[in-house]
């Protein structure tokens, strides 16, 4: 299934992406942001906050932004 990745961090991308049924939140966190830590981000899914173990949908908008950005006073 097709779902849309928007990683908000450093210069930001957004992409469709092939996912298998049954991906979660959490399990597209690790494969997209590899070096971050989940509560240094905002996650979202369809521009609602939701909890790590939900299963993605087909078409869904999961958003990865972070909270602190580095550098930043």
């Amino acid at each position: 299934m097709k779902v849309l990745v928007i990683n908000n961090d450093g210069g930001g991308f957004a992409d469709y992406v092939d996912v298998p049924e049954g991906t979660t939140v959490r399990d597209m966190f690790q494969r997209e942001v590899r070096s971050g830590k989940p509560d240094s981000y905002l996650i979202r899914v369809n521009r609602q906050p939701v909890p790590s173990d939900q299963v993605l949908s087909a078409n869904d908008r999961i958003s990865f932004t972070p909270i602190k950005v580095e550098g930043a006073r």
